[in-house]
């Protein structure tokens, strides 16, 4: 035979033999890893087909701790409500996880009816008193003349759509505030921490550049980060319609941003984090027309 063509087919018999060990390599999954789970429904996202689980210890694999599960089949979902005890499987696949065989073991208890207090316009919002980012005693009477858009915060939460979503709304609120001086003269921001055990003034400054994208001190003249006395929360969070729960080393809670005018008056309130910046921006600005501050 012609060495040549020897040649040639040596070199087709070796590619052969790479490219069919190179498919059977690529034609065996990863193998499936499970481990049984308990924990407690956190909130749940129909769209991203996932719940936040506040899971159990799962020995030999992690600690006990809150994080987003996708949850299969999708037709599960909709049997879960916050609150409520589970028990399923934890599917891992690395890189992927998700969970199967999701069962309810108990039911989240209902909430006593009229327990939650709903911040209503014209309310006169109390001359409730704080510790800032810097040290500083601060209270409500300290912004009148301003509008006052008030959210609140602990700066260990986790999950994207609760206290991150507002710090980065407020964010950009305070990007307008500090390209538009006349508009920065008549909001203030304020951020209230519902965690006063773990949020002194030091975590609370170093959060607020954190989430502000800046080192700059001029950022508290517009926007301040506050927390009250442990006394003072429960009163504080009734009076806001603020729920908060310590809860597996977290803190389950609701959402509570408060638009307040001039005159120390509810104007609007947001239960959820379903507003805008804008939306915010709007209501302040008609607050202050409304108490004769041009803006």
């Amino acid at each position: 035979m012609n060495p040549r063509h020897t040649y040639l087919l040596l070199l087709a018999f070796l590619i052969l033999v790479v490219l069919s060990s190179s498919s059977c390599h690529r034609a065996t999954p990863p193998a499936a890893k499970r481990y049984p789970f308990t924990g407690r429904v956190v909130s749940i996202d129909a769209q991203d087909q996932s719940a936040i689980i506040d899971g159990d210890k799962i020995p030999g694999f992690m600690d006990a701790m809150a994080m987003s599960y996708k949850v299969k089949p999708p037709a599960t979902l909709p049997q879960l409500s916050p609150g409520d005890s589970i028990s399923a499987e934890v599917v891992v696949v690395d890189p992927d996880y998700w969970l199967e065989n999701v069962i309810v073991t108990a039911h989240a208890k209902p909430a006593p009816a009229a327990t939650q207090r709903i911040p209503a316009p014209g309310d006169i919002v109390p001359d409730f008193s704080f510790t800032n980012q810097d040290s500083q005693p601060v209270s409500m009477r300290h912004y009148r003349g301003k509008v006052v858009l008030i959210t609140f915060i602990y700066t260990r939460c986790l999950f994207p759509d609760f206290c991150p979503r507002m710090s980065s709304n407020f964010a950009e609120i305070d990007k307008q505030l500090a390209a538009d001086p006349a508009l920065a003269a008549h909001i203030h921001l304020l951020s209230v921490s519902f965690d006063p055990e773990h949020d002194a003034s030091k975590v609370l400054r170093d959060y607020a550049f954190s989430v502000a994208h800046t080192h700059d001190p001029a950022l508290f003249r517009r926007w301040e980060f506050a927390v009250p006395r442990a006394a003072d929360l429960p009163k504080i969070a009734d009076f806001f319609g603020l729920v908060a729960k310590p809860e597996g080393g977290l803190i389950t809670h609701n959402l509570s941003t408060t638009v307040i005018g001039p005159d120390g008056k509810i104007v609007k309130w947001y239960h959820g984090g379903d507003w805008q910046s804008s939306d915010l921006i709007k209501d302040a600005t008609a607050a202050a027309v409304l108490n004769g501050s041009g803006i």
